[in-house]
């Protein structure tokens, strides 16, 4: 039953398939979901290593590694699937979609080692979520019922219902419908690399201020300042509120 409500459901959603035949022939996305319902059978009875085995040789052929203590859901529909990853503990509930690419990791979680054994470190997928080209799930978090999740964002956080998340990190841009105007919860993770960038743009103002005022000290002690080859005092950056200085425009279109 599993399996052929699987099969109708490919049939339904995808409009490149036109036969059940094709899907059972030529689909990986089923044929993983194949492996994995005799992998997580084994798994369920603690027979482990022959279900490691199993779910092993469902990569080889499929390219989708789906982890046979992974709870998967009915009717789940894993298109194209090459680079898929689904972790031990990770739930995907029914009617979900996951393209090519994804990965349903445990993040910080998995830098733990043998500590964060048998615990739940990999997200839990509600009912009829779209997962992205590329888009990356980690951590024991929630995404609720219906959330889109945009190719090639990186998800942190929970995720309310009814949403719509882009970027890295991701970020809510509607629920509900609505477009959200604030910051949601989701995006919280600080953008490191801009934070540095604007750290060191500072830090190069506070050293060329510095150099100013030293110039200006030799000058009025009357001393020889060493101008360079070009014959011409280094220039400066300019102010902060100068639109002109193109690390300011950088990091205002960066939202910083």
């Amino acid at each position: 039953m599993y399996l052929r409500e699987s099969l109708s459901n490919i049939l339904e959603k995808d409009p490149a398939a036109r036969s059940k035949l094709e899907v059972i022939l030529c689909y990986p996305g089923f044929h993983a979901l194949f492996f994995h319902k005799f992998a997580n059978a084994l798994w369920r009875r603690n027979i482990r290593t022959p279900a490691r085995f199993i779910s092993h040789l469902g990569r080889v052929f499929t390219g989708i590694e789906i982890h046979p203590g992974a709870t998967i859901g009915r009717r789940v529909f894993i298109d194209h699937g090459m680079g898929v990853v689904i972790g031990e503990t990770a739930i995907v509930g029914d009617d979900v979609v996951i393209y090519q690419g994804v990965t349903l990791g445990a993040g910080a979680a998995a830098r733990q080692g043998a500590m964060s054994r048998d615990t739940k470190r990999h997200p839990t997928l509600g009912k009829g979520v779209i997962v992205g080209s590329g888009a990356e799930i980690q951590g024991n978090i929630v995404v609720g019922e219906n959330v889109r999740v945009a190719s090639g964002s990186i998800v942190l956080k929970d995720v309310p219902p009814n949403s719509v998340v882009v970027g890295v990190p991701g970020r809510v841009i509607y629920q509900d419908g609505q477009k959200v105007e604030k910051p949601c919860p989701v995006e919280e993770a600080p953008d490191l690399e801009l934070q540095a960038i604007k750290s060191l743009k500072e830090h190069v103002e506070a050293v060329e201020a510095e150099l100013t005022r030293l110039r200006q000290k030799l000058r009025d002690d009357k001393q020889i300042i060493d101008v360079g080859a070009s014959g011409q005092d280094y220039p400066t950056l300019k102010g902060k509120n100068d639109a002109a200085d193109p690390v300011d425009v950088f990091l205002q279109g960066s939202g910083i």
